[in-house]
């Protein structure tokens, strides 16, 4: 087996400046950059480009106008220039270090801006949301579940706004671990304002992550769009508390959209703030009692052991590769050796080492699928399907 280790994929400075210039304009999104990528090779050569062939990429008479509008007014020097001023590193989808979960979305942003730091153990990953007002009862639940989710190695995800999502970020804080924050604003502004002492924290313990640019003020209508990447990011969404029309059955939708678990914790008939979660668990939502009612749905209660594994034992580009075979669908050894061209010696080999790694996970006789797989994927291979 190969040892060497896998080399990082950026974007060069270069061409970054142009997708962080491209990503001021409104209505440049996930397809159009793509119809421009596809057209022009680089960003570079499309900020270039004159109408006429703007058009040939396919944007629409609007947006070719928005372009050549809005394209004096910004300089993506001063946009590089801006981020390393407030500490905020831009990702496009094409950087390893771009969430791998959230590039398995249909509106991936094709840019995502970050500030603090991102690990790869960060896939391992629960969104907490619910109400702004919660309960008691719901200020305790959501307390103690994130406290555990946090103290098994679990990366909580929320949106810093009031309520659940502070108790949330705050307890997986107290408990030493991993918090990842997402903004529906810019990166320089915390919203709201008396959260920043808590955002300065989850940025020491983890990152705030934004798909809008430095300066972009928070709106209502940005924290529905917002909800698809805390969502994107997660391997499930846990709602504790909300009525059927908050910002947390968004959320949940937005989950079950991209093929996300979905977990609620059930309450009073009697409570306005348990109508939504209690909603939940009667369309098919997984009903939370404990933390290992996450944990084992989601195939996590081996992190921390997965955890050193994977920091005793790097990546190798062999793993790299039969990891692109590996898909949320069961495939037997035999089809892996035959998409890989590799023997079986070696691929059986690989396979057991990322298993240990909880890269991968055997689901039946000689048949693996990625770790976050669906419970529904798992039925199948239990019943011989």
């Amino acid at each position: 087996m190969t040892t060497e280790t896998k080399i990082n994929t950026t974007t060069p400075p270069e061409e970054l400046k142009y997708w962080t210039a491209f990503h001021r304009i409104h209505g440049i999104g996930r397809v159009r950059y793509q119809a421009l990528l596809g057209r022009f090779g680089s960003l570079a050569d499309a900020w270039l480009a004159g109408p006429s062939d703007l058009r040939s990429a396919g944007l629409e008479d609007r947006i070719v106008r928005a372009i050549t509008t809005e394209r004096p007014r910004i300089d993506p020097d001063t946009e590089v220039e801006q981020l390393g001023k407030h500490g905020v590193r831009a990702l496009t989808w094409n950087d390893d270090a771009y969430p791998a979960l959230l590039k398995e979305i249909d509106d991936a942003p094709p840019v995502l801006y970050v500030r603090g730091d991102l690990s790869s153990i960060d896939e391992w990953a629960v969104s907490v949301v619910g109400t702004r007002r919660p309960t008691p009862y719901g200020r305790q639940v959501a307390e103690e579940i994130t406290y555990q989710l946090a103290s098994n190695r679990i990366c909580v995800v929320s949106g810093l706004a009031r309520g659940v999502d502070a108790i949330a970020h705050r307890a997986a804080i107290h408990a030493g671990g991993r918090t990842v924050a997402v903004l529906a604003c810019g990166l320089d502004i915390v919203y709201p304002p008396e959260h920043a002492k808590l955002a300065r924290e989850i940025m020491e313990h983890g990152a705030l992550i934004s798909d809008y640019p430095l300066g972009t003020q928070p709106r209502g209508d940005y924290f529905p769009r917002r909800n698809r990447i805390l969502s994107g990011v997660s391997l499930g969404v846990l709602v504790v508390e909300g009525d059927v029309k908050s910002g947390a059955m968004i959320t949940a939708r937005l989950a079950l959209d991209q093929n996300r678990e979905v977990f609620a914790i059930p309450g009073s008939i009697f409570s306005p703030q348990s109508r939504g979660t209690n909603d939940l668990i009667q369309q098919g939502a997984k009903l939370v009692q404990k933390v290992e009612d996450v944990l084992e749905e989601l195939n996590l209660t081996m992190v921390p052991h997965q955890i050193e594994m994977q920091e005793l034992m790097p990546a190798t580009d062999t793993e790299a590769g039969l990891l692109r075979h590996i898909t949320k669908e069961p495939v037997h050894i035999d089809e892996v050796c035959r998409l890989s061209s590799l023997p079986i010696s070696t691929v059986s080999s690989v396979l057991a080492m990322m298993e240990l790694k909880g890269l991968i996970k055997q689901l039946g006789p000689m048949s693996y699928v990625r770790a976050q797989a669906s419970a529904a994927a798992r039925a199948r291979v239990a019943e011989g399907l």
